[in-house]
């Protein structure tokens, strides 16, 4: 990476810590993951903005607070692994690389996580394992996990997906109820959830099935 591109980085991180309060791991994520990479083309000029973009499959890439908050409340610290559900453009998934020793993400529309693992590779990134399924299923053969994020809206956590999250672990989903979405930390403590109420968020809502 050319020096000119590190100082965008970092300014870009400089501006992202502004408006949340990262930690020194998550901002030398943020330092390192080239957004412009995840963004359609027309919109590289913009990559470095605050804001959600929309991409293909009229699905969007979430605004770098939306995913600098999510990132934070999973509480990264201390965490060897971590499920993403809904792996869309792979920029969240890329961010939890950075912090995670193995991350595994689900996409349903097969377009998108070809695009994400492409991605991927240019990055040199190998520690992120890609499957192409209806995410509410979750990926019990990698169970149990210490985290698992939600990066799309949903009405109710289903149980097999508490099922496969790590006593002691952290869950956290943008739950959606009575027009409004809010993100939610769930906790597993000696078997049972504690959910907590963190703030209103606005994240595409999930869906059934797989698109090929």
């Amino acid at each position: 990476m050319n020096r000119a591109k590190q100082i965008k980085l970092q300014n870009f991180a400089d501006d992202i810590a502004d408006e949340v309060d990262l930690t020194p791991s998550i901002y030398r994520a943020f330092s390192k993951i080239e957004r412009e990479l995840f963004v359609p083309q027309g919109f590289h000029h913009w990559a470095y903005r605050l804001d959600a973009l929309p991409m293909g499959a009229s699905q969007w890439i979430s605004s770098p607070l939306t995913v600098a908050k999510m990132t934070l409340y999973v509480e990264p610290e201390g965490a060897d692994n971590i499920l993403e559900i809904g792996c869309g453009s792979g920029y969240q998934a890329a961010i939890l690389s950075c912090l995670f020793r193995r991350v595994f993400t689900i996409e349903r529309i097969e377009s998108l996580l070809n695009e994400a693992k492409e991605r991927f590779k240019k990055l040199d990134i190998f520690n992120i394992h890609t499957r192409l399924d209806d995410g509410k299923r979750g990926w019990r053969e990698y169970a149990p996990y210490d985290r698992i994020l939600f990066s799309a809206s949903i009405p109710d956590i289903p149980e097999t997906i508490f099922e496969q999250l790590a006593e002691g672990g952290i869950l956290v989903a943008p739950i959606s109820s009575k027009g409004k979405q809010i993100i939610t930390r769930f906790t597993k403590i000696n078997g049972n959830i504690l959910k907590l109420e963190k703030e209103e968020c606005l994240f595409v809502p999930i869906k059934e099935g797989i698109e090929q």
